[in-house]
């Protein structure tokens, strides 16, 4: 598991992690876009995430935040890291999706839901691009898409998309939450 999701995780009140969907809820495990398509992150990708994030150390850093990913990941570390997130995925307690071009070659970045330990929230998704998909300007049609995606086809009343919509010093001065939201 990536050292960013180890720390969100452990941050989390243990009432959070309770499955951030109802157990009755069809999770989309896809979506396609004009020039992309999301399919679930783990194994199955662990190739392709590890070329995307490892050619854009320096502009993930800047625009996340933080010091992942670092120069020196390994594959070993990266197949470690696609368990526990096909594990998250499998417990329904977050869903992280691999962004990749529409042949599935290339992988453009990621896209995570993950449950929320505010008051206000009831999740919070966040995304990164590689350098060369920012440059094309692939974040804004992705955030654009994907705000769309979930108001329509999930169950979330109110995303949380920390760093843009909410900064983090308002995030940080929410109340915690104690409860997971319902």
């Amino acid at each position: 598991m990536k050292p960013a999701t180890l720390l969100l995780l452990a941050s989390l009140p243990v009432a959070a992690l309770a499955q951030l969907v109802p157990p009755t809820f069809q999770v989309p495990v896809s979506y396609t876009g004009a020039q992309y398509k999301l399919v679930p992150l783990g194994p199955a990708v662990a190739e392709l995430d590890y070329k995307a994030y490892m050619s854009s150390i320096d502009h993930i850093r800047k625009t996340q935040g933080g010091n992942w990913p670092r120069p020196g990941l390994t594959m070993a570390d990266q197949a470690k890291d696609m368990d526990g997130e096909k594990a998250q995925w499998d417990s329904r307690n977050s869903f992280p999706f691999a962004i990749l071009t529409p042949d599935g070659t290339k992988e453009l970045g990621c896209f995570y839901l993950r449950p929320s330990n505010r008051e206000g929230y009831d999740v919070v998704a966040t995304l990164w691009t590689t350098q060369e998909a920012f440059d094309a300007g692939m974040e804004d049609v992705l955030i654009r898409d994907l705000k769309a995606w979930l108001v329509r086809d999930w169950p979330f009343r109110k995303p949380a998309w920390r760093g843009r919509e909410i900064t983090s010093e308002a995030w940080k001065a929410l109340p915690t939450r104690t409860a997971p939201a319902k």
